[in-house]
């Protein structure tokens, strides 16, 4: 046990910006609570958006779909697809190419997303289909 090491409370306020190119509030992570095996955010997906079509290069994702509908397009050249909506919870397995759409085109889409990666970004490729 390590009863010398603090609670960590993070509260962002402001979005960056991201490879995936979605606005995401980073919560935890090496940098924001010295996290060394997780990372856990919120992404919005703006009505109609998508992201870029990407992939984590070693790191699963797991991601709990807090409000929306979400079409997830994966695999090689994306031609596979899952409809997510509101209370599911997503796995994404390691090096899976994956671009989630947001199915309506008034409402954003929110999702908690962590990943067994405690820097958010590092690990995140951009994914070109044939």
């Amino acid at each position: 046990m390590n009863f010398d090491q603090d609670i960590v409370t993070v509260r962002p306020t402001t979005a960056i910006d991201t490879v995936q190119r979605l606005p995401n509030y980073v919560g935890i992570s090496e940098k924001t609570a010295g996290s060394t095996g997780i990372s856990m955010n919120v992404v919005t997906i703006p009505p109609s958006a998508k992201a870029e079509p990407h992939f984590h290069d070693g790191f699963e994702t797991a991601i709990y779909l807090l409000k929306g509908n979400v079409q997830t397009f994966y695999g090689k050249n994306l031609a596979k697809s899952v409809i997510n909506q509101s209370g599911d919870f997503i796995f994404i397995p390691a090096g899976v190419p994956h671009q989630p759409v947001n199915l309506s085109d008034t409402e954003e889409a929110i999702a908690l997303v962590a990943r067994n990666d405690p820097n958010e970004q590092e690990s995140v490729q951009v994914y070109k289909p044939d």
